[in-house]
């Protein structure tokens, strides 16, 4: 299938996502318009993949309706979810964003010496798009983000927002979805307040280079036997 036929379909698939994830908490499209500073019709062309969303804007939404990242990037709908109360106003929030989503991508374009050109051979655009995107004067569609990462071998992550608060909430729900995925047994050797001492020594032991982990390997050997 040519990219530009992943992209239209991954747009239709996010504006189900999103349409699910807004009706779970019951919130209209135009609240959502509000946070992102859009026109409602421009929300509505989201939900309906007539238009493309950006990973800033997403991050921004997916913040606001309290979902986790990795729903838009499945196709399993969501549980009941609150609904967030304290956003970055989007004027401030999403040009910073698209500035450095545009900078990162710029950089792993170059890390994997490939050309704008390149890129906008991948995306079936013109490689002065390509430079609006890279330098923050035009935002990155999420589905066309996914396709450059995928063409450069690098993982979404290196896009995210890991900063502001917006990052530390979706940073903070990646570790809770990985702490459900732990077998039992050990979510609850880490929930039990008499366990602390030896995560903190864990934690200690981790941050030790090579050699001390060594030297302390052959002082417990010469203990033992």
């Amino acid at each position: 299938m040519p990219n530009q036929e992943v992209v239209e379909l991954r747009n239709r698939i996010l504006g189900v996502l999103i349409q699910n994830a807004r009706n779970q908490v019951r919130v209209s499209q135009r609240e959502c318009a509000t946070v992102l500073g859009i026109a409602e019709a421009t929300f509505a062309k989201y939900e309906h993949g007539e238009s493309p969303i950006s990973l800033p804007e997403l991050e921004l939404l997916a913040r606001f309706l309290e979902v986790p990242l990795s729903h838009f990037r499945a196709t399993s709908s969501l549980g009941a979810e609150s609904q967030a109360k304290k956003l970055p106003p989007a004027a401030i929030f999403l040009p910073l964003r698209h500035r450095i989503v545009g900078a990162r991508l710029r950089q792993v374009r170059q890390e994997a010496r490939r050309t704008q050109q390149d890129l906008a051979e991948i995306l079936e655009c013109s490689s002065s798009k390509i430079s609006d995107y890279e330098y923050g004067r035009q935002e990155i569609p999420f589905a066309e983000l996914e396709v450059i990462g995928r063409a450069l071998n690098v993982s979404l992550d290196v896009f995210f927002d890991r900063e502001s608060e917006i990052g530390q909430w979706h940073k903070l729900q990646g570790q809770f979805e990985r702490f459900k995925e732990m077998p039992a047994e050990m979510r609850d050797f880490v929930l039990r307040p008499i366990n602390e001492s030896y995560l903190e020594l864990a934690m200690k032991l981790a941050a030790l280079p090579a050699g001390a982990l060594r030297a302390i390997a052959e002082g417990l050997l010469e203990i033992t036997y």
